[in-house]
């Protein structure tokens, strides 16, 4: 008896025609953004001014109550490490920038997810990222001319206000004056 006799049909066989059966290098790209998609999916119901509260208890049973992102994102055990790499983003955002944390989260999602869908069709993750890059380029090309307002005048104080008056009322929820919060000189 021949050694393929004993083995039987192979999986490829066993799966509808045109299905792929994934090995290796590309089962370990969808699992990474299988990860990724699922914490982008945690912080999506928190997101926005309107965006919903969520209860999180921590390792140490203490009861949070928030829809802020980066108190959610910094309270899960974050186990995978495509994951851990959004959780790290996140985390740097809201060191620089001090507030956009669950944007980034839910940006890197939905580009991950998108890129999933062209890997399924068949491009590589090669092709897939020159066309992100290319993306980026043409962003960073017409990004300039999206500006609605600049500050020219960093030290005028009516500039600065109209400038950042939008993140400020997002996390007071818009209820209070501006210049209430600014220090007296």
């Amino acid at each position: 008896m021949s050694m393929m006799a004993l083995r039987g049909p192979s999986l490829s066989n066993l799966l509808k025609e045109g299905s792929r059966h994934f090995l290796g290098v590309e089962e370990a790209v969808f699992r990474c953004i299988e990860a990724c998609g699922q914490l982008a999916r945690t912080g999506s119901s928190a997101y926005g001014p309107n965006g919903l509260n969520k209860m999180v208890i921590n390792h140490l049973e203490k009861l949070f109550v928030t829809n802020d992102a980066s108190t959610i994102i910094g309270e899960l055990e974050v186990q995978h490490p495509a994951a851990k790499l959004l959780v790290m983003a996140s985390q740097m955002q809201e060191k620089e920038v001090g507030d956009g944390t669950n944007f980034v989260v839910m940006f890197a999602g939905a580009l991950l997810e998108n890129a999933e869908e062209l890997l399924r069709t068949g491009l590589t993750p090669m092709e897939v990222v020159e066309g992100y890059e290319l993306a980026m380029k043409k962003t960073l090309e017409i990004l300039p001319s999206l500006t609605v307002y600049e500050i020219k005048d960093i030290h005028n104080d009516v500039q600065v206000t109209k400038g950042v008056r939008t993140a400020i009322m997002s996390k007071q929820l818009g209820q209070e004056d501006f210049r209430k919060c600014k220090k007296k000189r």
